[in-house]
């Protein structure tokens, strides 16, 4: 999408020329030597089995700038993680380590770190990413760190070089840098989450709540739920990263709340983009779709209360009605966008998913009101050093020790 607008308070930087891939690896073999580069990568074992990762693997094989690549692996038992070392074993980059999350050295740390009230409270992606920055700051082999999900099935390695690229680069200012790209794959629009949800949300937390910086903030990211950042690794000591589905939301609400916006930017890393899609699950609010609007709508709110907003249950009714009606413009602003596009839309899907997320805007609303002593938030590095100063040290024995052990 050839265009050049700038949209809200951060800096858009956009795929304007389709710049060769070797090109940008050029640039950032020379930005290596004053601002080593590492990629994280949190992976459930059940992605070593599909198609997404295998591809991914082979692409980061070919990657010349990488210092190092950090895979937290989750769900794996001994034989798996085995597996895994030798599945990551084809990448050529100098450092690359396999996080054994369920290993009996790594839980050894989740365990002193839970006697300490320190640990991440659930299971799921945060506690993975976490753990990994975590490593990432203990080696202090990476001056600039990206991240992206394991499931992505049209993925290339140009995806990474342009997402690294803004904080890489000596002679920008960036401290943070999202990643975006349309969600649009075999012929239809994905992504509900973020057109039906997070947007709509939004603007109707504007119309109830009135001029928010926060909110005009989030509503200038074009993929607000891309699961693509990277950081200079100075910020990473700092963040308090959510352990439920609002990590993405919760990541740019503490870049908002520790850097100024012009240190801010978002960049178009991909033409085409499909990945692993979550079911909408209607029926159970512990999984899929319906667990992550509930979990998005608790961030938001939690956030708006920190800036001093007061919610009561009239006000999530307002908010609830609100949102409903601006959902519902959307979904036929969408269709129209997929018509002039030549792509399918099942209307009465999205205006299902739009229901269900109504429901949950309230359900979330209760759960904030009924929990005002929720901290859904990991503790940041910084604070956990001053618990345990050698923890660092212990992560990062644990995991070499790990990979001695039991790489074949």
């Amino acid at each position: 999408m050839g265009d050049f607008y700038q949209n809200g308070i951060i800096t858009t930087l956009h795929n304007l020329v389709r710049r060769p891939v070797e090109d940008l690896e050029a640039d950032l073999m020379e930005f290596r030597k004053a601002r080593p580069m590492s990629l994280v990568l949190p992976s459930l074992f059940s992605e070593l089995e599909g198609p997404a990762l295998k591809n991914i693997v082979h692409e980061l094989a070919k990657v010349p700038y990488l210092d190092q690549i950090v895979i937290g692996l989750d769900r794996a038992n001994e034989e798996q993680y085995r597996y895994a070392l030798e599945y990551f074993s084809e990448l050529p980059q100098s450092n690359v380590q396999v996080l054994w999350n369920d290993g009996p050295r790594l839980r050894a740390i989740d365990l002193l770190l839970r006697e300490q009230g320190l640990a991440p409270t659930e299971m799921g992606k945060g506690r993975n990413v976490w753990y990994c920055f975590g490593y990432v700051l203990a080696s202090g082999i990476g001056k600039s760190v990206a991240l992206h999900d394991c499931d992505i099935l049209t993925y290339s390695r140009d995806l990474v070089a342009r997402l690294i690229y803004p904080v890489a680069n000596p002679g920008f200012n960036y401290m943070f840098c999202k990643g975006y790209y349309a969600r649009v794959a075999d012929s239809k629009m994905n992504g509900r989450v973020s057109r039906l949800l997070v947007t709509p949300l939004i603007r109707a937390l504007k119309k109830v709540c009135g001029p928010n910086d926060f909110l005009d903030y989030l509503d200038s990211y074009r993929y607000p739920l891309a699961g693509e950042f990277s950081f200079r690794t100075d910020v990473i000591n700092d963040l308090r990263i959510p352990s439920d589905w609002g990590l993405e939301v919760g990541v740019l609400s503490e870049m908002k709340r520790n850097y100024a916006t012009n240190r801010l930017c978002q960049v178009d890393i991909a033409d085409v983009y499909d990945h692993k899609h979550q079911e909408l699950s209607p029926e159970d609010a512990s999984r899929g779709l319906s667990k992550m609007s509930m979990d998005i709508a608790k961030a938001l709110f939690r956030k708006l209360a920190t800036n001093g907003e007061v919610f009561s249950p009239e006000t999530f009714r307002t908010i609830k009605a609100t949102y409903f009606r601006i959902a519902l413009d959307f979904v036929e602003t969408y269709q129209n966008d997929a018509v002039i596009n030549g792509l399918t839309f099942d209307r009465h899907k999205e205006e299902k998913a739009v229901e269900l997320f109504a429901q949950n805007v309230m359900r979330a609303g209760s759960y904030f009101l009924d929990n005002p002593m929720d901290t859904p938030f990991i503790p940041s590095w910084n604070r956990v050093t001053s618990a345990i100063p050698d923890i660092k040290a212990q992560l990062l024995e644990a995991v070499e020790l790990d990979n001695e052990e039991f790489r074949p």
